[in-house]
């Protein structure tokens, strides 16, 4: 079973924005493959599926974003992954939107779910899938800009990375982080 972790805020107000970005990926998993999310033994919601790659754990901290690895510690110890199994999906303004970039580790970029979590586990050496949600031009105010809802000429390109994460996901559960890089952090996705 692997555990893939998607960053979010938990208020409605949130939904759509994003920050949100790995609250959309996992929720699109359990969509597709029957699971339904419900409160775990912390403060995270989780879903179990199962899908071509093995079981999953989905889990949704609700701690916001910058207690994401409080959540994230929990629900390792409680079902006892390790670090190997663990896949965080989260949103990235360095890289452009509708694209996607996964690493084995590394540091949080500024990413401020990353970097508690990284504190939490006191290791920076989990696998990551970044979704890009920037724009060629950044705006004077970086927290309101992820906190801004993609617009309706952005959706198109976010339901498609959202399903392109799919993919990512089914491809680190089958068959581990060093073939979904290379699967997946091509030009052109």
């Amino acid at each position: 079973m692997k555990l893939i972790v998607g960053l979010g805020n938990p208020e409605a107000k949130y939904a759509g924005t994003r920050h949100n970005i790995g609250f959309e990926v996992v929720d699109h998993l359990a969509r597709l493959h029957g699971g339904s999310f419900a409160s775990g033994r912390g403060n995270y919601q989780f879903a179990k599926i199962t899908c071509p790659g093995g079981p999953l754990l989905l889990v949704k901290p609700m701690t916001y974003m910058n207690l994401s690895g409080q959540a994230v510690v929990a629900a390792m110890n409680f079902y006892k992954f390790t670090r190997e199994q663990l896949l965080v999906v989260c949103d990235d303004v360095n890289i452009p939107l509708g694209s996607i970039r996964i690493r084995a580790k590394g540091s949080a970029g500024g990413q401020n779910g990353l970097k508690n979590i990284i504190l939490n586990l006191g290791s920076e050496e989990f696998a990551r899938l970044r979704v890009g949600v920037g724009q060629e031009r950044m705006p004077a105010s970086l927290s309101s800009f992820v906190l801004s809802k993609f617009g309706e000429e952005e959706r198109p390109t976010v339901d498609r990375v959202v399903g392109v994460c799919h993919d990512a996901v089914l491809a680190f559960a089958a068959k581990g982080v060093e073939y979904a890089m290379t699967a997946f952090n091509q030009a052109g996705i």
